[in-house]
């Protein structure tokens, strides 16, 4: 009898888990996809610093819950992650949890095993008050000074939908013309998630549709961020001082811009512009405008995830990629409503497409060749074998391509004007102070630094 694929998931009982666990369900019953024979001959390893009970996952994967073992460790002790993987005899290990990434990435890579993630976390940064505007950057610069010195392992870390599959979208648009080299990749997203029964709403909440502290960590703690090349800039202000328009098509929104891993990895190794440009539900949008004064306040507010479980939601999730070249944008998105997720795969749409990421990067560990060390999605699907793609949209079914016959232009110029009742003194106050916070593309040859530089 061949010995089962032990695989181990970190951080088992969250949303990004349960998600992945319900597509890890399909496959097991579909003998068409990617992960089928893996998952008919395997032994999954949930492990938890607060284990959920076995009926919990009995509730969703019903089939995969027989192959699957709980175990409750606090993974603050790597030692614990390296005697169970040992024991356990764990090829691949999925982190989903909270836990250091460095130190994660040093087990496996010391065992010779996979690993993939979601995004990086770093203790020793999360235990240092004074980092907390840059948490972000700080994590990012820590696992760069130690990423070369991970040898054995083969991982692949940020493989979300962002970080993750937006990384293959721009990929996947920047093939179509190689020999054009593109002014700024946009990472774009407009998550208009909320529930269907106003009365489910409760005043001083913040609701989103995954970790509502990650969320504020991005949208209140940190400073807003955009990098050119190899130099990562910092507004100093809030996140949701100002807004910039994106426009794909017949959809156009506004939305705020936050840290990010793969903005910065886009930038520095296309050298281009890159930023985030995030929009959540209105609802916790005025929320956060309405406390912009103190945004301390909202650490205090009630943070609820958007769940379907908890309540029928309506909206969805459409996440995506703009490429700006000099007189045109391509960009490529997915869009998947919550009432699609939630029939099928009993999930909401961002969790779904965060799942999907996941995915595409375990088979790509699991079927596909992959040298030892690390590797961030953008690397692997530049290969012209790369199957990331394939194996994405094996459950993300709908991507959509199209092109902008204008460009809008840099992060500069998408900046939301002021309303155009407001008194002409406003408006040059609100010019002045964008001039002053942002730079573009023409500010790295001239003499005149940007306000904050990193990295």
């Amino acid at each position: 009898m061949d010995i089962p694929f032990a695989i181990t998931v970190l951080g088992s009982s969250g949303g990004v888990a349960r998600a992945l666990l319900t597509l890890f369900e399909h496959s097991l019953l579909d003998e068409h996809s990617p992960l089928h024979a893996c998952l008919a001959n395997s032994r999954i390893h949930g492990i938890d610093r607060e284990q959920k009970p076995r009926s919990y996952y009995r509730s969703f994967a019903p089939e995969l819950s027989a192959r699957l073992k709980l175990h409750q460790l606090d993974l603050t002790d790597a030692e614990s992650l390296k005697e169970h993987c040992v024991r356990t005899n764990t090829q691949l290990v999925i982190d989903l949890s909270w836990a250091d990434t460095r130190s994660m990435i040093a087990c496996c890579d010391e065992l010779g095993i996979s690993y993939v993630n979601t995004a990086l976390e770093d203790e020793e940064v999360d235990e240092e008050p004074e980092l907390e505007t840059t948490s972000l950057l700080e994590r990012i610069d820590r696992f760069d000074a130690a990423e070369s010195t991970y040898k054995r392992v083969k991982a692949i870390v940020c493989s979300g939908m962002n970080p993750g599959v937006v990384q293959w979208m721009a990929v996947e648009l920047m093939k179509e013309n190689p020999d054009k080299k593109p002014r700024a990749i946009y990472v774009v997203e407009k998550d208009d998630t909320f529930y269907e029964d106003p009365s489910l709403v409760k005043p001083n909440t913040v609701y989103v549709t995954w970790s509502p502290e990650c969320f504020l960590e991005e949208a209140v703690s940190n400073f807003p961020v955009y990098s050119i090349g190899e130099t990562t800039y910092m507004i100093y202000g809030n996140v949701y001082d100002r807004e910039y328009e994106v426009r794909m098509g017949d959809i156009t929104f506004s939305g705020c811009i936050m840290a990010h891993e793969e903005t910065i990895a886009l930038a520095e190794d296309y050298e281009v512009e890159s930023a985030f440009i995030y929009r959540v539900n209105d609802y916790t949008t005025e929320q956060i405008y309405d406390n912009l004064d103190d945004t301390d306040e909202l650490w205090k507010y009630d943070q609820k995830l958007l769940h379907p479980d908890d309540g029928k939601l309506v909206g969805g999730d459409l996440i995506g990629v703009l490429i700006v070249y000099d007189d045109h944008e391509r960009y490529m998105y997915n869009h998947v409503t919550n009432e699609e997720a939630y029939a099928e795969f009993k999930t909401n749409a961002t969790y779904l497409q965060v799942a999907s990421g996941v995915y595409a990067a375990a088979s790509v560990l699991v079927l596909d060749s992959v040298e030892s060390g690390v590797h961030w999605v953008h690397d692997l699907a530049e290969a012209a074998d790369s199957r990331y793609g394939d194996y994405v949209m094996y459950y993300l079914r709908e991507f959509v391509t199209g092109t902008n016959d204008s460009t809008d232009g840099m992060l500069l110029q998408r900046v939301v004007e002021d309303d155009e009742d407001e008194d002409e003194d406003d408006e040059n106050e609100s010019a002045d102070a964008v001039s002053e916070s942002l730079t573009d593309l023409s500010a790295l040859n001239g003499d005149e630094p940007p306000l904050t530089e990193s990295k």
